[in-house]
């Protein structure tokens, strides 16, 4: 079962396997930033009575699986999602899959991925992969966070397959059935509802710890950590979030480029709508910001910047964070765009 596969890298996991999957199957205009984009993947979460590898339980994308659903969905692709709770009967489902010449996304945890460096392995368990083949008892691989292809034995493969924890995978897998017709209108009513439901998400969720509120509630809770936690523990939640926003595929400054170049690619199909470019600018920059902020952060994990007002300097950049965004989003809940 060695199928004809063109690996794919990109900056997240679950946006490249959309864009291996679609363009095996000729979508030949997709790439990450529509994905992204049209998913809805950008998110903000930041949950009280959660935490997550001992730190705070916050993410900076959408539920797992969700763009690739939404994704198809608007660009009029039917697509197979299942999960299964024997690994036998989802092991034999895959190899099918496989012998018909289909190309599967696969969630799996990446704990005991073989293939990840050793820092790189820790209990999350909504990192994502292509199987495009099979060779005696090892599985073809394409992470697209990898540079190159890579494979993994039968056991490997469902072990991380059935990682047990938080988002457990369940041997979730995935693969698209059909394609519909699209044309330029149907990638503009999909870019129009992807923003949409990116607005509602960022500026309506319920509770002040979701979309652009969540931002500013962890801005506040920073500031208080050093008095409540003490410097050390303080430090390691600080870490934690790094961790989240810049090392795995919850992705918190890279999102914020990724939709900026989102809405770069999508101001080409409304005429280079000027609206979009600069707010494509306004979302670099707070991708810019992020990543200052993680700069920040990690000062304090290793011990190098450890008074309050380092702690204050971390909440007013994300508080500035928290104005950028909302109102990049309330301007674009205001753009009527047409198709």
């Amino acid at each position: 079962m060695l199928n004809n596969f063109n690996h794919i890298q990109s900056a997240h996991c679950e946006n490249g396997v959309i864009v291996s999957l679609l363009k095996a199957k000729g979508v030949d205009f997709i790439n990450e930033p529509l994905a992204f984009g049209i998913g809805s993947g950008l998110f903000y979460i930041h949950v009280p009575f959660l935490t997550f590898n001992n730190g705070p339980a916050i993410s900076f994308r959408t539920m797992p699986g969700r763009i690739f659903k939404q994704t198809s969905k608007y660009l009029n692709i039917d697509i197979v999602s299942k999960k299964f709770s024997n690994e036998k009967k989802a092991q034999e489902y895959l190899d099918l899959m496989l012998y018909k010449g289909e190309q599967v996304g696969c969630q799996v945890g990446v704990y005991n991925l073989s293939y990840f460096p050793i820092e790189y392995r820790f209990h999350f368990n909504a990192h994502n992969l292509v199987v495009y083949g099979k060779n005696d008892n090892r599985y073809l691989i394409s992470d697209t966070v990898m540079e190159t292809v890579t494979s993994l034995l039968e056991e490997e493969l469902n072990r991380v397959r059935f990682a047990k924890g938080m988002y457990a995978p369940k041997g979730h897998l995935y693969y698209v059935k059909k394609l519909g017709i699209i044309d330029n209108n149907v990638i503009k009513k999909a870019i129009i509802k992807g923003i949409n439901r990116n607005v509602r998400d960022m500026l309506y969720i319920p509770g002040n710890f979701g979309g652009v509120s969540g931002i500013k509630y962890t801005a506040n809770k920073v500031r208080k950590w050093r008095d409540k936690l003490g410097v050390r523990k303080a430090g390691q939640y600080l870490g934690h979030i790094v961790r989240m926003q810049e090392e795995i595929g919850t992705g918190g400054g890279g999102f914020r480029f990724i939709y900026a170049a989102f809405l770069e690619e999508s101001a080409k199909y409304f005429d280079n709508n000027n609206l979009l470019l600069n707010l494509s600018d306004d979302f670099t920059k707070a991708g810019d910001l992020w990543r200052l902020s993680a700069v920040k952060m990690a000062g304090v994990f290793r011990g190098i910047n450890t008074t309050q007002k380092d702690f204050d300097d971390i909440g007013s950049v994300l508080l500035e964070i928290y104005n950028i965004e909302k109102e990049a989003f309330k301007k674009l809940s205001k753009n009527k765009l047409k198709f």
